[in-house]
């Protein structure tokens, strides 16, 4: 099966290729006497506990968003654990493709995912608006509740702004300040566009910048980011040092999943969303009197693969399964693998960021 074709949504014309690598980045030979499932497993890093998934789902490819292989290799061996990854994989017929900064620059792609964060636009299925602020102000830690799970209840989110020393912690909680999840009117276009544009797909480009068309509270975004985040644990914010988070309006936002600070310190705009930022590069940012708002790396991603990835993948391969059944009917050595109806796309359920939030009981209980 052509990935390539798949990914028509995210054509590899789209990618970054000064610096990015995407495409099929591995191509374990087919075995007709050891044919794979036929299930592809979506992550977005490719690390030795996503390839270990794999091989136990006897995988036929891997979609990983992060391109494992960035540089030219010399040589594959042991001794190097990404290679070694690689040179399993490849022993156990298992695939690799990445679509990386396709997916960032096509319309309707990651950039696109983001800015509807922002602006209310996403969907957040299981909230309503009535449960909105039910638990509101309520900080209180279950004694099993572990820092690194996501807590799929709804429920308002808590922010805490903590300079040092911790005795000058403040806690700001949103609950009050609560907005309804209705599309907030704004513009929005990439920050680099798509040079030369694509016919198939207008408006392409590196990041987005959005702008609402009146100026938007801080805490309101806040809001509308956990609500579109699943309510994480927390995530970091830079403030103007001379300001207090609850008088901050804004009326711009510069959005770049991943590692954005290249992209977005040169833009003219009240708030830098993106995945991770360094902190030389938030200072010079709050002291310009903008806010930056970090998702760690690849959590500014990841939800993307669920929302939006998976499904369109879903329909893509099914159409495309289809087609190929019918045209290679007959085929020598394929009966077995034609005559298989069914395929899966799954999510990686070990694949999470490097980075957790430790949440420490203040009260020490």
């Amino acid at each position: 099966m052509s990935l390539q074709l798949t990914f028509t949504s995210y054509p590899e014309a789209l990618a970054d290729n000064s610096w990015d690598n995407t495409g099929l980045l591995l191509e374990a030979p087919f075995v007709p006497t050891r044919r794979q499932s036929n299930n592809v497993l979506l992550t977005i890093d490719l690390t030795k506990a996503v390839a270990d998934e794999a091989i136990e789902l006897n995988s036929s490819i891997i979609i990983a968003y992060h391109p494992i292989i960035f540089r030219g290799l010399k040589s594959i061996t042991l001794a190097n654990s990404q290679q070694q990854t690689l040179l399993r994989l490849a022993s156990h017929g298992i695939s690799v493709y990445s679509p990386h900064t396709a997916v960032d620059a096509a319309p309707g792609g990651l950039g696109d995912w983001l800015a509807d964060i922002v602006t209310g636009n996403k969907k957040t299925p299981g909230l309503e608006k009535s449960e909105a602020g039910s638990d509101a102000g309520n900080t209180q830690k279950k004694e099993d509740e572990d820092p690194f799970v996501e807590d799929k209840r709804p429920k308002r989110p808590t922010w805490a702004l903590a300079h040092h020393p911790s005795s000058m912690q403040t806690t700001f909680r949103l609950g009050s300040q609560s907005t309804p999840l209705s599309t907030i009117p704004h513009t929005r276009k990439p920050i680099i566009p798509q040079s030369p544009e694509l016919e198939t797909h207008p408006g392409a480009g590196m990041g987005r910048v959005v702008t609402f068309d009146t100026p938007q509270p801080l805490p309101a975004l806040l809001d509308r980011i956990g609500r579109g985040l699943n309510n994480p644990k927390g995530f970091p914010i830079a403030i103007p040092q001379t300001a207090q988070m609850s008088e901050l309006t804004i009326r711009s936002v510069g959005i770049c999943a991943g590692s954005g600070a290249s992209l977005l310190s040169h833009l003219d705009v009240d708030l830098l969303f993106t995945g991770e930022m360094s902190h030389h590069e938030a200072l010079a940012a709050i002291e310009k009197g903008q806010v930056v708002i970090n998702l760690f790396h690849s959590n500014s991603e990841r939800g993307f693969l669920s929302d939006v990835l998976l499904p369109q993948l879903d329909d893509a391969v099914e159409e495309e399964w289809k087609n190929l059944r019918d045209d290679e009917t007959g085929a020598e050595g394929l009966e077995e693998a034609l005559a298989d109806e069914n395929f899966e796309i799954m999510l990686s359920e070990v694949d999470r960021d490097p980075y957790g939030i430790v949440v420490l009981d203040n009260d020490g209980q």
